[in-house]
């Protein structure tokens, strides 16, 4: 009888170690998916929505023609998602972007902060600044981390959306 109780203590104990190995499985299978659902969000396109117009009144209004000549005028166009690809937007001396209604260029994208970043014109240069943002602002596949300055043909991407700087 002694022999029959080592016997079902030894096969309770592996039996244990057993079921810790399958645990320890499960979670380095659960941590690798994690992984890759966190590159999939990186790299895969962003959704149909794009980019809004720039809205008109507020902050779009500062660059009527009038009140503007000898100042060069800059404008994004839109590189990605392909939907938008080719819309130009008309830079005001600020300007938010985000998806918060109050946003002058309100980007429909569930990568973009409700205030991710703003452009601003200082002595006829183009600032670009991240305003906290979650998944961070790039100009030229460089992370900003404080104002930036902005040239003609600088790509800026703020979610998945990728904007090109132009005169």
């Amino acid at each position: 009888m002694r022999v029959d109780a080592v016997l079902a203590v030894a096969l309770d104990d592996q039996n244990l170690v057993r079921a810790l190995e399958i645990l320890v499985v499960a979670l380095v299978w659960l941590f690798f998916l994690r992984i890759i659902r966190a590159v999939w969000v990186e790299v895969r396109p962003p959704r149909r929505e794009g980019v809004a117009p720039v809205t008109r009144g507020g902050q779009g209004a500062a660059l009527d023609g009038s009140r503007e000549r000898g100042r060069r005028r800059y404008r994004l166009r839109v590189v990605e998602p392909p939907e938008r690809r080719g819309e130009t937007l008309e830079l005001p001396d600020e300007v938010t972007l985000g998806r918060a209604p109050g946003c002058g260029i309100r980007l429909e994208d569930p990568y973009t902060s409700s205030l991710h970043a703003r452009i601003s014109r200082r002595d006829q240069t183009l600032w670009i600044e991240d305003l906290g943002s979650t998944n961070g602002t790039w100009v030229n596949a460089v992370r900003v981390t404080g104002p930036t300055k902005l040239g003609r043909g600088d790509l800026v991407q703020v979610g998945g959306t990728v904007f090109e700087v132009q005169r």
